[in-house]
């Protein structure tokens, strides 16, 4: 009998995050061993596309969508927009049929939900920590009571779990310290069907092309006209929140431009850091820090593609020095070299120095100014491109990373105990 698995996520496709990048490879991974899939997850915000289009309709799962709210930037995230998923889950998860395993995405809330419901029905879960949580709570600044509950409620979802998933040896070490019995280390990557060195083909990786963007085939400014090729631009993709501390980049503008007369930074996502970064494009010259709004990945490809280097931040000794965003292996996949500046001992500064694969530094806006100019001033080697697509294929393709952890997934079948 083919395996069932339920997969529990309050993000998924066609949802833009590195979560439902990850989340899609994972189903995909699991149907490629047999297994079916069932997911209970949340309708798309306002403004994406609709539940039945996109990446999600063409997945091989069942998926199942309910209401939730969602911040002012449309992110499922913070106490109110949690329990409208937490809440409600109680009820989908007990109606629904047994599966063989749960797998569970955080926040910590829904995973010590799962870990209850699980016990009540007899079934194992797998958690999957792409993050450790409560680490990044006391890394924002969080009051120490909401830290501690915080800590409280992912251990508890870690210890219960039969199988966690880790997306890193950094994350690994954390997730053990706070008492998870079984840990999984599965790695991260991009999809490499979409983020390419030039235009994936029609229905690449099953996504209509149509989800490709192609009918936006160039970069373009806020005004909405495009940028010009021989215009040199640096890329942040992503979010921008505390612990990513972007900022820097925007700080360090000033500089770069004194050096590098008409160069251009581009923000392209949501995040926390949002309204800093607002501030401090309106005291650089008009153009010369732009931010976008979230877009597809096969349009936030086709801006890789086109930087001159993408921009990646840790914000050192507040938890997550042992963090590797996902974020610069989507650049590397299109060619793109990266500039990073956080940890300069931390795995992602290791990573892009001992595989030449960009320009690392500290998290100051003097090293972030000097690691940019020295981008922008780099010549273009397409040797080196096509070496760092080559890289990312052999060691970082979301699709290994997804087969990985279906195995730890289909591994986990027998029931957990609650207790401790």
């Amino acid at each position: 009998m083919r395996p069932r698995v339920t997969l529990v996520s309050r993000i998924f496709a066609p949802e833009p995050s590195a979560a439902s990048f990850r989340l899609a490879a994972l189903v995909r991974g699991l149907a490629g061993a047999g297994a079916r899939v069932e997911v209970l997850t949340v309708e798309p915000p306002d403004g994406g596309p609709s539940a039945g289009h996109g990446p999600s309709s063409v997945l091989p799962a069942r998926v199942h969508r309910a209401r939730v709210l969602r911040d002012e930037a449309g992110y499922v995230r913070g106490y109110l927009p949690y329990l409208s998923f937490d809440v409600p889950l109680v009820w989908r998860v007990l109606r629904a049929r047994r599966p063989d395993v749960y797998v569970v995405e955080p926040p910590p809330t829904t995973g010590a939900v799962i870990r209850v419901l699980a016990a009540l029905r007899g079934r194992p879960y797998v958690y999957y920590a792409a993050d450790v949580w409560s680490d990044a709570s006391a890394s924002t600044g969080a009051p120490g009571a909401v830290v501690r509950v915080v800590r409280a409620l992912e251990g508890f979802a870690l210890r219960g779990a039969a199988a966690v998933l880790s997306v890193s040896d950094g994350v690994t070490e954390r997730v053990q310290a706070l008492g998870a019995r079984h840990v999984v280390t599965v790695g991260n990557g991009v999809d490499t069907d979409i983020f390419t060195p030039g235009d994936p083909p029609p229905h690449s990786n099953g996504v209509p092309s149509s989800e490709h963007g192609s009918e936006r085939p160039e970069p373009r400014s806020n005004d909405g006209t495009p940028f010009e090729r021989e215009v040199p631009f640096l890329l942040y993709a992503g979010t921008a929140s505390e612990w990513q501390g972007a900022e820097v980049f925007a700080e360090a503008m000033p500089r770069v431009l004194e050096e590098v007369p008409g160069a251009r930074l581009v923000f392209l996502g949501q995040g926390s850091s949002r309204d800093r970064l607002s501030e401090l494009a309106a005291g650089v010259p008009d153009g010369a820090v732009t931010l976008h709004d979230p877009v597809s990945a096969a349009e936030s490809a086709r801006w890789q593609r086109r930087a001159t280097a993408a921009l990646v931040s840790l914000r050192p000794g507040i938890g997550y020095d042992f963090a590797m965003p996902t974020k610069m292996f989507a650049a590397l996949a299109c060619g793109t070299p990266v500039v990073f500046a956080g940890p300069t001992e931390g795995p992602a500064a290791h990573l892009l120095d001992e595989a030449r694969l960009g320009w690392v530094g500290g998290h100051t806006i003097d090293d972030a100014a000097r690691l940019m100019i020295a981008a922008l001033r780099a010549p273009d080697d397409p040797a080196e491109r096509e070496r760092r697509v080559a890289w990312v294929r052999e060691h970082r393709s979301l699709a290994a990373a997804g087969e990985r952890a279906a195995r730890a997934v289909l591994d986990v079948r027998r029931p957990q105990p609650l207790h401790r």
